[in-house]
């Protein structure tokens, strides 16, 4: 079996058990937006019984090779994807595994393309457990902004009432004119938050930048696209690293 990323790679591993060998195409620590296939990821590709992705091109390179798999699965099909305003956009934001009562309803496609439902249900489980530790702990705050690199987390920010402010598109590769810069100094000046988020995969200068200039601090908020080697050899995983962001979020947002 072949997964398009670690969110879907790490889902299969849950759902299969032991002896289902699954194949992460993206690699610890990389950006799955930008992988390149690989003459080897192709020919698993081709043989897997089954290829789970996410469309809408969150990975373009993916898409075109499994164009025509039989055994392919594109787990945003059918989901209702918008922007965290909640309006229709032309960029597609894919990140729907951030918001862990989305992430379970991929977890049960998941298990039902595995005809493992049962497994799948029991993850969906811990899943909503999580929901609750989330709606517990962003319930009572002082602020509800809050500033990310990329605009990765509007689906997190709408199910707990919160508001994002991008400094970036859904593209964590932009780069801003200085005017555009300015203007976002002025944003989070206007925003009167204490924290600009920054991610692991992703270079934190210009949320440092954008911080210094405001004089607030940095944090990291991580959306989860892949874990690097430090993490794995840790032992954590999407319900760890879940953890650690709501207490990013609950620091810079004066939660109580």
């Amino acid at each position: 079996m072949v997964a398009a990323f670690y969110p879907l790679a790490w889902a299969a591993e849950q759902i299969a058990g032991k002896g289902v060998d699954v194949v992460n195409l993206t690699p610890p620590g990389s950006e799955p937006h930008d992988i390149e296939l690989s003459p080897r990821d192709i020919e698993a590709i081709d043989g897997a019984h089954l290829v789970l992705y996410l469309g809408a091109g969150f990975m373009p390179a993916l898409e075109d090779a499994v164009r025509g798999h039989d055994n392919a699965v594109d787990l945003l099909e059918g989901e209702r994807l918008r922007s965290s305003a909640g309006e229709p956009e032309s960029g597609v934001d894919p990140h729907v595994w951030l918001d862990p009562l989305r992430y379970a309803h991929i977890v049960e496609k998941v298990g039902a393309a595995l005809g493992r439902p049962a497994p799948a249900r029991r993850l969906a489980t811990r899943l909503e457990g999580l929901d609750a530790e989330y709606r517990n702990g962003l319930a009572h705050c002082t602020r509800r902004e809050i500033v990310t690199s990329h605009a990765a987390f509007g689906y997190l920010a709408h199910a707990y009432g919160l508001e994002q402010v991008a400094l970036l598109g859904l593209s964590p590769e932009a780069e801003p004119s200085p005017r555009t810069l300015e203007a976002l100094v002025d944003e989070v000046e206007k925003q009167g938050v204490t924290t600009v988020f920054s991610e692991k995969l992703v270079s934190p200068k210009l949320a440092q930048t954008i911080a210094r200039e405001a004089g607030v601090r940095t944090a990291v908020l991580d959306p989860i696209e892949g874990l690097d080697d430090d993490e794995v050899a840790a032992g954590d995983d999407y319900f760890t690293v879940m953890q650690r962001n709501l207490v990013a979020l609950r620091e810079a947002l004066g939660c109580r």
